[in-house]
Order: C-alpha cells, then sequence, then structure tokens
C-alpha cells in the first residue's frame, strides 16, 4: 500500500517574493543591449563574463534589487553593507544563505518560464541543476536569456508605464470615416448586401415589408426588405518595426537601443493584445537587415557597426507585401544617418564619414518604393544634427509620412501618441 506524507509548508523568502515586482526592478539589466557588456560581435562570446549576461551578473543584479527594495532579513541587509557581522563563522552561514536564495529565485524565474539558462554549448540547463551559488568561475560560464513569457510581461509593464505618462488607460481599435455592418448600432440602417453581419434591423426590416406588402399575417419577406444595423468600420493595420541596432546607438556614452527596445517591446505588446486584427513584425538593421521573432526582442542587442537604411526598408516593404491589410506602416527607430548599401551581387558598400550620395540616392528610391506600395514611413529619429534632421525631412516630404525627434526618455510617448492618434484613413 503507497502512503504520502503531509507536512506543513513553511514558505521562505524565495518562496514569499513576488517575481512580478522583481522582473520590473530588473526590467533595464534584462533588456540590455550591449552598453555595459562586450556584445559578441565585438569580439565577446555568449556567456562571456564580460557581456554582462552570465548567471553570474543575474545573480548580482537580483541582489542588488533585494537590498533595494529591503527584501532581505535585517541580518543579511546588515551584513551586506557592513561586509561583516563580526563573527566569521556566522559571516560564512550568511554567505551560504544569501546564495541558496538566490539560486532559489533563479530556479523560479527558470521554472516559471521568465528565464532560459544556456551551458556554454548552447545547451539549456534544467532549474534544478544550476551552479552552486558560490561557484563563480561555473555562474560566469551559464549565459541566461529572456523567454516569451517574460519579454511579454516587461513590454506590458513598459507601455501601462508610457500610457499612464501621456494619460491614456484604454485602448480601442483603428478608427475609420467609414461605416459598416456590426453588432454595436453606432447610426442608421442601411439595406442588406451581401457579405454584410446579419445584424438585422428588426423594426426597419418589417416596416420594409408592410409598405411593400401591406399589413397582413404572416409578413411576407423579400431581401429587399432586409435592414442590418451600422457601426463604425475598424480597419486593420500591417506595422513593421525597424529598429536600427547599429553601433552608434550605444556610443557617445549613452544607451539609446535600450529605451528604442523597450519601446518596441511595448508596442508589439499593445498591437497583439488590443488590435487581434492587426499585425506586428520587427526588423533590424545594421550592416544588413534581418526580420526576428517578435518573441526573440528581448534578447537582441548592438550590432554590427553600419546603418543599411535602404536594406532594412527593403526588407519591411517585401513584408508589408504579403500582408492584406487596409493599412500598411513602418515604424522607423534610428539615430544615425545612412551609412551602408548592400549592392546587387551581395556585398556590402559602407561609407561611414558622411552622407554618400549613392547611399543617400538608393535609400531614398526604396522610400519612393513604399510610398508607390502606399506604406506610410514614420521615423522616430534619436539624434538632431542638421543633416540629419534634412535627410529625416526628405523621407517624410517622399512617402508623405511623419517625422518626430525625440530623445531616448520620450520616444515611448511620441510612438504611442503616433500609433494612438494618428490611425485614421480613408479605405477605398
Amino acid at each position: 500500500m503507497r502512503y504520502t506524507t503531509w507536512s506543513k509548508f513553511v514558505p521562505g523568502l524565495a518562496d514569499q517574493l513576488n517575481l512580478q515586482a522583481l522582473l520590473d526592478q530588473l526590467g533595464d539589466f534584462l533588456l540590455q543591449s550591449g552598453f555595459n557588456g562586450m556584445p559578441a560581435w565585438w569580439g565577446g562570446e555568449p556567456g562571456d563574463p564580460n557581456d554582462g549576461r552570465s548567471l553570474d551578473d543575474l545573480r548580482e543584479a537580483i541582489l542588488n534589487a533585494l537590498m533595494e527594495s529591503g527584501q532581505l532579513t535585517p541580518e543579511m541587509l546588515r551584513f551586506l553593507r557592513n561586509g561583516t557581522t563580526g563573527d566569521a563563522e556566522r559571516d560564512e552561514t550568511l554567505k551560504q544563505e544569501i546564495a541558496a536564495l538566490l539560486d532559489q529565485i533563479v530556479q523560479r524565474l527558470v521554472e516559471e518560464g521568465y528565464l532560459d539558462l544556456k551551458g556554454p554549448g548552447g545547451q539549456s540547463i534544467p532549474a534544478d541543476q544550476l551552479p552552486g551559488g558560490l561557484g563563480r568561475a561555473a555562474a560566469q560560464t551559464v549565459h541566461f536569456d529572456l523567454r516569451e513569457k517574460g519579454a511579454d510581461f516587461l513590454g506590458y509593464k513598459t507601455l501601462r508605464d508610457l500610457m499612464g505618462a501621456i494619460g491614456k488607460s484604454a485602448f480601442g481599435a483603428h478608427e475609420t470615416p467609414h461605416l459598416a455592418s456590426s453588432i454595436e448600432s453606432d447610426a442608421a440602417s442601411k439595406p442588406w448586401e451581401f457579405g454584410d453581419v446579419p445584424n438585422l434591423d428588426v423594426p426597419a426590416t418589417l416596416l420594409n415589408a408592410i409598405g411593400r406588402h401591406g399589413i397582413g399575417s404572416p409578413i411576407p419577406l423579400d431581401y429587399d426588405d432586409l435592414m442590418v444595423t451600422q457601426s463604425e468600420y475598424r480597419s486593420s493595420a500591417a506595422t513593421v518595426i525597424m529598429l536600427d541596432c547599429s553601433h552608434s546607438m550605444i556610443l557617445y556614452g549613452e544607451d539609446r537601443f535600450t529605451p528604442a527596445k523597450k519601446v518596441a517591446l511595448a508596442l508589439t505588446h499593445l498591437i497583439r493584445t488590443q488590435f487581434p486584427g492587426d499585425s506586428v513584425r520587427v526588423v533590424l538593421f545594421h550592416d544588413g537587415a534581418e526580420e526576428v521573432p517578435v518573441a526573440a526582442l528581448g534578447n537582441v542587442q548592438v550590432g554590427p557597426y553600419h546603418t543599411n537604411t535602404a536594406g532594412g526598408l527593403a526588407l519591411a516593404r517585401r513584408i508589408l507585401a504579403g500582408q492584406r491589410k487596409d493599412m500598411k506602416q513602418i515604424v522607423m527607430i534610428t539615430d544615425g544617418k545612412p551609412t551602408a548599401l548592400t549592392l546587387p551581387d551581395g556585398q556590402v558598400y559602407i561609407n561611414s564619414g558622411g552622407f554618400d550620395p549613392r547611399i543617400l540616392q538608393a535609400t531614398y528610391a526604396e522610400v519612393g518604393a513604399c510610398r508607390r506600395s502606399n506604406i506610410m514611413i514614420n521615423t522616430f529619429m534619436l539624434a538632431r544634427e542638421r543633416m540629419l534632421v534634412e535627410f529625416v525631412m526628405e523621407v517624410s516630404r517622399i512617402c508623405r509620412g511623419k517625422a518626430y525627434f525625440a530623445s531616448p526618455m520620450t520616444l515611448g510617448q511620441f510612438i504611442l501618441m503616433d500609433f494612438l492618434k494618428g490611425k485614421t484613413r480613408r479605405v477605398a
């Protein structure tokens, strides 16, 4: 006979911890983009102790967050702040307790699907096989990545903060000046047409039938008698977020890429949760251009060096060409001039010294191709040099889009306000 032994659960510090509150505190660290470490393209390797994404770095960030929020025991806090309790034996015990606590927190983050751990060879590491808290050398070889659940949560938190900052608390769908048949009645009814939602306006339908056939029982109904209610026509939109990840995004003593990535996460979360008929894709552009899954956005970092704006626009245009939506738009976030161009033979032509006429001509040609494809380009520039302003204004003139000059602090408000307010369009 099998027996089950029950015991009282006594929660420890790791069990009492609110993981989502901790993730909110760790948001900037988890979304770091190479500003504080050495990106792989600069000579580092994933999991390198210098890349800022090792398990040892994660433990240190968690410990700092716990100290700032006061979620450790008073004795642990005194030990960490003073370096000693005056008792060497007690100091060693506290070290082991803190190390075990950090391992338990990391284990919870992995088990609940927020983080993923990888070994030197790229293999996944189960949460119950973490290197011991005191094994610093082993912890430096383990690399962590945000999983889709973790990135989605940070996108939601960023979105909530941004929407609170601009005074918005609810989101709708893309409004247009047109009417359509629907469940909610917003205007006068209209005669039914094939393809309309069969939400009948019963009184108007019966009046038509009586006017056509007179009062009688039963009342004969024809297709011409049918009237359906109308509501505002809600259009769908296809959006490609173009994110500049060239080296300039972390140069000059300022990390511009991490705020841009956080805003991109917030916008993707907004579109996926509040505009279910819309689509959103993400394109990174640097020496070349590549599409990344939305779920992988939280882990992207800066690199390589240059800015291939034309390549990014060409890829975004190809993606949007396959989308059957009423509205198509590109949200381009960048901080610099185009300095690279992919040639017909596949080689990359680079000139980082200034506005190369060859590169500019190819970039403007791609902007023109977007306009001919009815694709709106809204550019969000994180720099204000005179020649950059002229470049952005020319892009906006060609495609009849909009240009915003923002800082990393105001980028989110600009993008979300533009997306929520500038979404009215006549649909032919």
